[in-house]
């Protein structure tokens, strides 16, 4: 993991944020930043099509050359952001924000995401949400009370899984049993598998699943 701590201290018109890289590869680049609040960013653009996740509620401000717009976001919210002009953003909330930017590096082939009969958001609509799905992207809401389990399902597309909560899991596959945990506010990757899942915890377990069409 590579941890890289951009300074611009130079002036009060730049900020500190602070960005490692949990996942680098062919398919999509994701940043975990944490954005201080009250100060902005250089000028800056995005060249391709990001998916975002907010691990906290806030606000952010942003000045596309003289046009101006609001962002407010709640926590683990999941927004779509298209590749846009250059642009200066600032934290106007007051309090540090971490957000988990999912960098789609190639186009999509706007296939659908899953033609399995076991495709999660089939065989258990109980747990699994879409909440956005494009030709790059299907972004899955996953949420699992305590010592709930799902049925067996399959994921057919490599994954970015940002994790809301901590995960204490029971994972099923081929028989094989293995003990998962993670930390809220973890990313992980996960390539395409078939398996059953059981919360082992006495809270509610939530993801932010984006299946990658590419």
């Amino acid at each position: 993991m590579r941890s890289i701590t951009i300074l611009f201290a130079a002036t009060a018109a730049f900020s500190a944020e602070t960005v490692t890289t949990p996942i680098d590869n062919d398919q999509v680049k994701v940043l975990n930043v944490v954005v201080q609040p009250h100060e902005k960013t250089r000028l800056h653009q995005h060249k391709i099509n990001r998916v975002m996740i907010y691990l906290q509620a806030g606000r952010q401000d942003f000045d596309y050359e003289g046009k101006k717009s609001v962002l407010n976001f709640k926590a683990g919210e999941m927004k779509w952001s298209p590749a846009g002009a250059m642009h200066i953003a600032e934290i106007t909330s007051n309090t540090s924000v971490n957000i988990i930017e999912v960098e789609l590096k190639k186009p999509g082939t706007g296939a659908p995401a899953s033609t399995s009969a076991l495709d999660p958001v089939k065989v258990d609509k109980k747990h699994y949400k879409v909440e956005l799905e494009n030709d790059q992207v299907r972004v899955l809401r996953v949420k699992i009370g305590p010592h709930q389990s799902t049925p067996l399902h399959e994921h057919s597309l490599n994954r970015v899984v940002t994790y809301i909560t901590d995960q204490d899991f029971r994972v099923t596959t081929d028989g094989k049993e293995e003990m998962v945990k993670h930390k809220a506010g973890e990313v992980s990757w996960g390539p395409p598998t078939k398996h059953k899942e059981e919360n082992l915890s006495d809270k509610p377990f939530e993801v932010v699943v984006v299946e990658l069409k590419n």
